[in-house]
This record gives structure tokens, C-alpha cells and sequence, in this order.
């Protein structure tokens, strides 16, 4: 194997997704419902969310275990393509 064919992640492995989007009081709930259906367990303490300076955004991370790139594709495919969030990284 060289260092080309060195992936760039192991799986599994604990892995966060941050999405951005109006402050809003179902933002954080609705960035859950969004990755819920591709992880099995998200534990206590998974997600937390941060304003903007100003309030008018906020962003939300969800951390979890990934088990593969093809999840990790679902969910931004998931959440990039909701109407709400602005920014998934």
C-alpha cells in the first residue's frame, strides 16, 4: 500500500457535523431529525449549539460514531439539502 491508497479516515470513529442556520428555537431539533435516520445512537452530550455574535444565526454539531464514507455522505447529502441550513461542514 502506498500513501496514495492510505485512506484519510479509519471507521469506525467518532466524527462531528456542524450546520448553520437562522437562529431559530427548532434549529437544533431539526438538524437531529436530519442526521437521526443515519446514526443509530447518538450519545448524552452529542449535540450543542452556539450562537452567532449578533444571534440572528446559529450553528448546531452533532457528534457521533461513524461507521463508514457512505454515511458520512448521507447525512451532508441530508442536511446540506435541507432549506434551512445555510452551511454544513
Amino acid at each position: 500500500m502506498t500513501k496514495h491508497d492510505t485512506p484519510l479516515m479509519e471507521f469506525p470513529c467518532s466524527f462531528g457535523i456542524k450546520a448553520m442556520g437562522l437562529a431559530t428555537d427548532d434549529f437544533e431539533a431539526l438538524v437531529v431529525s436530519l442526521i437521526r435516520p443515519h446514526v443509530n445512537d447518538l450519545n448524552k452530550g452529542a449535540v450543542s449549539s452556539k450562537p452567532s455574535k449578533g444571534g440572528k444565526y446559529t450553528s448546531v454539531t452533532v457528534t457521533f460514531e461513524a461507521e463508514s464514507r457512505e454515511q458520512l455522505d448521507n447525512i451532508y447529502r441530508s442536511v446540506s439539502d435541507h432549506e434551512r441550513v445555510l452551511m454544513a461542514l
